[in-house]
């Protein structure tokens, strides 16, 4: 692990990657952070210990590891690529700008309850996803669990695996265990074969290690700490933390069950029997019921205060900026763009606003341009009580709008206590423009795109347009304009023009900024539209990593799975996505993706999550169409057909222009099994814009008619446009 092996491997993979700097070693490997020129990338290079290269033979130790690299999950860390060079085997992932649990708890000592069991549920999410198909992680440890924007990745999956069986099963190699003997189950430690039942282990020792501060077993050797997993009962939680609740205890026990029989069968087990007191148990160390994490944080749009009502799109842009910054510390749990725009213009108590967005924290502020001159007020509001953390007001030149927003995020983080890694001062110092009139076109673009009518949509594409010609080398304002050209494609022209438009911007967008999630998201959109699905995959996993806690590239890549007809990976996808943002569209998706897998039950309750969520958005925008016609969808996919019609009757009669809306209003009608309404709806929204074939062709809601003569002939004309739904 010395220079002279940084030397070794800079030469050995030249021709690939640059190698930078060391990140980290271990008993294993060296993890290096390099550059992959080739897709203008950073990565993670890990590179085995020569002797254990020498030790292990290339060829069945990579031949394992690709198992790893077919999965695909967002909480798992995907691998790029992996090789031999130079007698070393190594292997690639993305460079991941955050923190390991490890480095969490050795900075913090334990977690709180709330955010221990959010992290348990993203990795037996990844973990469930890995042992559906046979794979086994073998080394679930803090190490191995990344930190990035609130959700946890589960990083070398399938190593120790690809190590066990290259060595013929050895336990150990020269200065290693496959496996971690403080994390490592009993019939693992003894040679034994291992299922789903070892990774459950590991993880109930990692959960006992965020609530205690330690792990369950400890020891001066290996052999000791081995030992008394077998000899020793697990410790009691509650001596360590009075205020763990008996049933986590239990729960915890179970999956530290010497023998495998006695534990959690399967992830979903484990993490079902912590689901049913999980609220009551995240309580006990935080007060109320409702009590939400004291890092979680609201950004209310910014009122504008100036004379001309123009200047509307500034606050939105500001608060929106401001979300976007804060996202990127893993430490802070920002509630969506989606959900906190829903109170623009609400007269509402801001602790009301807060407790309805499940944040601890609300910033409020406004705006008032003049010429040249520029007043923010910001206000940082604590939900408990009213009261104001602190308050701020900035008289500036317009200019120094960057300034103003770069404090006002590094006065949050302050105020809310979190100590921030050297690569999220770097994220959040990253400047996302240098011109100020550029940065109002793109902040008017992006206002006239979340308004989402056609003439707004080709307001924004001017917007962007403008913003670029004025700083070409604005990466966000070439990815907007893709955005827009995405969206006119799939919803209002779908000229294979714009679309062409769509990836020339996201592709200059990724050469600009390589490192940006937008541009990878967009890129991302724009491939799926044209039907390079590998393509689209790989940039929405690359967004994802780079950023998960944006909603958008769950949603995107759940739709491009959808459209594809793998439910399965859809479905999941879109409960990532509502788990960002309590989005209708996405639940309703997720139900579908249910239904089109025949799981009856899990449908039926993602289409009463889905219909709340539309019930909720209503509240705020009663007049919404399209809110309307996918409740109506819910209602009728629910038995209640006299109140889906009625819902959808009401939508047309609000708007019957909107190809979403009549596409929906068809579904309604398909569902309720009133053929000539459907098949009649569906050629109204072909010729109003709404146009893929290919999201028709899966939507579960036609089934009853792929074969109908009349759907037939709808799909094979080619509309004036081809697009799809929302």
């Amino acid at each position: 692990m010395s220079g002279n092996l940084l030397e070794l491997v800079r030469t050995a993979l030249a021709d690939r990657y640059v190698l930078q700097r060391e990140l980290g070693h271990g008993g294993a490997s060296v993890v290096y952070l390099a550059a992959d020129e080739k897709h203008r990338r950073q990565v993670a290079v890990k590179v085995l210990r020569p002797e254990l290269a020498v030790s292990l033979g290339s060829d069945r130790f990579l031949r394992e590891i690709q198992l790893a690299a077919q999965l695909t999950h967002p909480h798992i860390l995907n691998l790029y690529d992996s090789g031999e060079a130079s007698g070393l085997l190594y292997y690639v992932m993305p460079y991941v700008a955050g923190e390991s649990l490890r480095q969490r708890l050795q900075r913090e000592h334990r977690l709180p309850l709330d955010e221990s069991l959010h992290i348990v549920d993203d990795v037996a999410d990844a973990l469930g996803y890995a042992h559906q198909r046979g794979v086994f992680h073998r080394d679930i440890k803090p190490e191995n669990i990344l930190l990035a924007s609130g959700h946890a990745l589960v990083a070398d999956f399938g190593i120790a695996s690809a190590i066990t069986v290259a060595g013929e099963d050895r336990v150990t190699v020269p200065g290693m265990a496959v496996g971690t003997p403080a994390y490592m189950s009993p019939e693992q430690a003894a040679g034994e074969p291992v299922d789903a039942r070892a990774d459950i282990y590991a993880l109930g020792c990692v959960l006992f290690e965020m609530l205690a501060g330690e792990p369950p077993h400890r020891g001066s050797t290996a052999r000791e700490i081995l030992a008394r997993k077998v000899t020793h009962p697990m410790p009691d939680l509650r001596l360590l933390r009075d205020s763990i609740p008996g049933e986590l205890e239990a729960a915890i026990a179970t999956a530290l069950a010497v023998d495998p029989n006695n534990r959690f069968a399967t992830t979903t087990e484990f993490v079902t029997a912590l689901q049913p007191e999980k609220e009551s148990w995240a309580t006990a160390d935080t007060g109320p019921p409702s009590t939400p994490s004291p890092r979680s944080i609201a950004v209310l749009p910014f009122t504008n205060m100036s004379a001309d009502r123009e200047y509307e799109y500034f606050g939105d842009g500001i608060a929106e900026e401001i979300t976007n910054a804060l996202t990127k510390v893993q430490a802070i749990r920002v509630a969506s763009r989606t959900s906190a725009f829903a109170f623009k213009g609400k007269e509402q108590d801001i602790r009301r606003i807060g407790r309805q967005l499940g944040v601890a924290t609300v910033l409020e502020g406004s705006v008032r341009k003049a010429g040249s001159r520029l007043r923010v007020t910001a206000q940082l509001i604590d939900v408990d009580d009213g009261y104001h953390i602190w308050s701020e007001r900035y008289d500036r030149e317009v200019e120094d709008v960057f300034a103003i927003q770069d404090e006002i995020a590094d006065r949050i983080v302050e105020a809310l206590e979190v100590v921030l890694t050297e690569d999220q001062r770097q994220a959040l110092a990253r400047p996302a423009a240098t011109n100020v009139i550029a940065y109002e076109r793109y902040l008017h673009g992006r206002y006239f795109l979340q308004l989402f009518q056609k003439n707004t949509v080709h307001h924004a594409r001017e917007m962007f347009e403008q913003a670029i010609a004025i700083d070409p080398g604005y990466a966000l304002a070439h990815a907007g304009l893709a955005d827009t050209c995405s969206f006119l494609f799939m919803y209002f022209e779908g000229s294979p023009g714009i679309l062409d438009e769509a990836e020339r911007a996201s592709r200059r967008a990724l050469e600009l900024a390589p490192d940006l999630a937008e541009a990878h998201a967009s890129s991302g959109l724009a491939l799926a539209l044209s039907k390079r699905y590998d393509e689209a995959e790989a940039e929405f996993e690359t967004a994802i990593r780079l950023n998960p806690a944006r909603f958008e590239p769950y949603y995107f890549y759940a739709r491009t799975c959808f459209q594809q007809g793998k439910l399965e990976r859809a479905a999941r996808l879109f409960e990532c996505a509502c788990e960002l943002s309590d989005d209708y569209q996405a639940r309703l998706l997720a139900a579908l993706s249910y239904a089109g897998l025949g799981r009856v039950k899990e449908a039926e309750a993602a289409y009463e999550r889905a219909l709340a969520a539309v019930e909720k958005h209503l509240t705020l925008r009663p007049g919404d169409a399209r809110a309307l016609t996918l409740g109506a969808g819910c209602l009728a996919r629910l038995g209640r057909g006299e109140e889906g019609i009625a819902w959808t009757d009401r939508a047309l009669a609000i708007d019957s222009t909107d190809p979403v809306v009549v596409y929906a209003a068809a579904c309604v009608h398909a569902v309720l099994g009133r053929d000539d309404e459907a098949l009649d709806g569906l050629e109204r929204a072909l010729d109003a814009g709404f146009g893929n074939k290919g999201w028709i062709r899966n939507d579960p809601d036609f089934a009853s008619l792929r074969e109908h003569p009349r759907f037939l002939a709808l799909l094979a004309e080619e509309p004036a446009s081809t697009r799809s739904k929302g």
